[in-house]
């Protein structure tokens, strides 16, 4: 399956792992998924992840957290912002806060992919990638 959006596509399976209460998920490795990723170990809101190889295929697996004996999904919502058919840009004065600070905006900055809250601290703008929280 070659998805365009490679982006969408992460969130989608992310988003549908946790609904279903999977440990783990598998997403193809590109650079881009690889940066979502960590940004979303950093700041808390996946276990960790791993980068498998099978033969060419590059997989990364991402383990997921829940809270609670009921194992609610950590991530309640993922929202792909800017698409390929419409980009979404914002300079560093208008960086979205997401739910006032409680989620958080990845941004594509010429510095990396990172968190809004970096991305004020540094004075970048850049791409809004999507929502978490």
């Amino acid at each position: 399956m070659a998805a365009n959006d490679t982006i969408a596509d992460m969130l989608t399976r992310i988003r549908n792992a946790g609904l279903a209460r999977h440990q783990t998920t598998d997403i193809p490795s590109t650079k881009m998924t690889r940066s979502i990723a960590a940004v979303l170990q950093n700041e808390g809101f996946i276990e960790g992840f791993s980068e498998t190889e099978d033969g060419v295929k590059r997989t990364l697996v991402v383990a997921l957290k829940y809270k609670g004996k009921a194992r609610r999904p950590l991530i309640t919502t993922l929202k792909r912002v800017s698409k390929p058919g419409l980009r979404v840009y914002s300079n560093r004065k208008e960086l979205p806060r997401v739910l006032g600070g409680i989620g958080i905006a990845i941004i594509s900055t010429s510095s990396g992919i990172m968190t809004d809250r970096d991305a004020r601290r540094q004075g970048l703008g850049g791409e809004v990638l999507c929502y978490v929280w």
